[in-house]
C-alpha cells in the first residue's frame, strides 16, 4: 500500500489566474504608452485672453517707452554737462601748464644763479603744493612776482583737480544712464515682439472677432463721451442763464473752470494753437520714443503740440502731469491734457465733447478718440 502524503497548499505568490494576468498586461501597456507619449500641448488661449494679453503688453511697452524717454532726456542733458566739464578741464589744464611753465622758468633762473633750485623743482613735482609750502621755507625766498606765480599755480592745480573729479563723476553717471536707456529700449522691443507673435497666430476668423470686440469698446467709449458732451453743454447753458439773471456762482462743477467763457484770452489762444498742431498730425504713425515730425508717441505728441503754442512741456507723461493745474473731467477744456491708467503711462490732448487727439499704440495712427476708451487718471491744464 502506497504511503499517504498530504498535498501542500499552493503559495499565494504563485497563483496566475487569467483575470489577474490580463490586468497586469494592461497595466504594463498603459505605463509603456504613458512613458512614450509626448508631453501634452498647452491649451490654446481664448480670444479674450489674447486680447487682454496684447493690451497688457502694449501698456507695458508704453510704460517702458516712457522710461526710455526719461532716460534719453537725462542722457542728453548729462552728455551736454560732460562736454562742458571736459571743455572746462581742457582750459584749466592749459592754464595750469602755463603756470607750471612760469615756475619752471624761475627754477632755471635759480639754478643758474646757484639759488635753491631743488625747492622749486620739488614744488613742480609735488602732488599737493600747499602741503609742500607748509613744510618748507620756499615762500620766504621768492620775490612778489614769483609768489604770485606760485599762487596762480596752486589755484589752477586745485581747480583743475576738482573739475577733473567732477567730470569723472559725470561720466560715470552718463554711463549708468546710457545703460538704463538700452535696458528700456530692449524691454519695449521684447514686449512688442511678444504682442506681434500672439497676434500672428490668430486665424482670420479670430482676427475678425477681435475687430468686433474693438468696435464694441469704441462704441461704449463714444457713448460715454456723448454723455459728457451733453452734461457740459447743459452746464454751459446753466451758467449763461445764471449770468443773465445775475445769480452766477464761482463754485461747483462747470463753474469758473468750465468748458466755455473761462480762462484768459491768451490761454485760449495757446490752447487753439496746440489743438491746431495736434489736428495736423492726425494720420501719422505711433512710434515709441518718437516726438515728430513724422511720427509720435503719446507724450511726444502732446509736448510738440504745446511747443507749437509757445509752452514748453517735459518729455514724459510722469512729468507732464505735474506741469499745470489739475481740473475735473467735467471741467475739461480744449487743449487740456488727459492722463490715463494708475501709472500715468498715456496722455492725450482734449478737443471737447468728451473727445481727444492722441497717439494710441503700436500699429495705430494719431487719431481722435473718446477719452473713455481708457481709464482716466486726471486732467491737467498746461496754460
Amino acid at each position: 500500500m502506497a504511503p499517504h502524503r498530504k498535498s501542500r497548499p499552493p503559495s499565494p505568490m504563485g497563483i496566475r489566474t487569467p483575470a489577474l494576468a490580463t490586468a497586469a498586461l494592461t497595466s504594463v501597456a498603459l505605463l509603456s504608452q504613458t512613458a512614450n507619449a509626448s508631453p501634452a500641448e498647452e491649451p490654446r488661449p481664448s480670444l479674450e485672453e489674447v486680447e487682454k494679453k496684447v493690451d497688457d503688453l502694449y501698456r507695458q511697452a508704453e510704460t517702458a517707452g516712457e522710461k526710455y524717454n526719461a532716460a534719453k532726456e537725462k542722457t542728453t542733458k548729462q552728455k551736454k554737462r560732460v562736454d562742458t566739464l571736459l571743455d572746462d578741464v581742457a582750459r584749466r589744464t592749459e592754464k595750469l601748464n602755463d603756470a607750471r611753465e612760469e615756475l619752471g622758468t624761475f627754477a632755471a633762473a635759480q639754478y643758474r644763479t646757484g639759488a635753491s633750485a631743488p625747492d622749486t623743482a620739488s614744488l613742480l613735482l609735488a602732488d599737493n603744493p600747499q602741503d609742500y609750502f607748509d613744510q618748507t621755507q620756499l615762500m620766504d625766498r621768492l620775490t612778489s612776482r614769483q609768489k604770485q606765480s606760485v599762487d596762480d599755480y596752486v589755484t589752477q592745480q586745485t581747480a583743475t583737480t576738482e573739475k577733473r573729479q567732477e567730470a569723472s563723476e559725470s561720466l560715470e553717471t552718463l554711463t549708468r544712464t546710457q545703460s538704463s536707456l538700452k535696458t528700456s529700449k530692449a524691454d519695449v522691443q521684447r514686449k512688442l515682439a511678444t504682442a506681434r507673435d500672439l497676434l500672428s497666430k490668430l486665424t482670420a476668423e479670430e482676427k475678425a472677432r477681435l475687430a468686433a470686440i474693438e468696435r464694441k469698446k469704441q462704441e461704449e467709449a463714444q457713448r460715454k463721451a456723448d454723455e459728457l458732451a451733453r452734461q457740459q453743454a447743459a452746464d454751459a447753458e446753466r451758467r449763461r442763464q445764471e449770468a443773465a439773471q445775475g445769480t452766477g456762482t464761482s463754485t461747483g462743477s462747470g463753474s469758473a473752470s468750465g468748458t466755455s467763457g473761462s480762462g484768459s484770452a491768451a490761454s485760449t489762444a495757446k490752447a487753439d494753437k496746440a489743438l491746431a498742431f495736434a489736428r495736423a498730425q492726425i494720420g501719422k504713425p505711433y512710434v515709441w520714443g518718437a516726438s515728430g515730425p513724422g511720427s509720435y508717441d503719446c507724450s511726444g505728441l502732446t509736448q510738440a503740440a504745446w511747443k507749437a503754442a509757445g509752452v514748453t512741456l517735459p518729455r514724459t507723461t510722469w512729468d507732464q502731469v505735474k506741469a499745470g493745474t489739475t481740473v475735473s473731467v467735467n471741467s475739461a477744456q480744449p487743449g487740456d491734457l488727459v492722463f490715463f491708467y494708475d501709472d500715468i503711462s498715456h496722455v492725450g490732448i482734449y478737443i471737447g465733447d468728451g473727445m481727444m487727439i492722441h497717439a494710441p499704440k503700436p500699429g495705430a495712427y494719431v487719431r481722435e478718440e473718446s477719452i473713455y476708451y481708457m481709464p482716466i487718471h486726471s486732467v491737467v491744464r498746461p496754460a
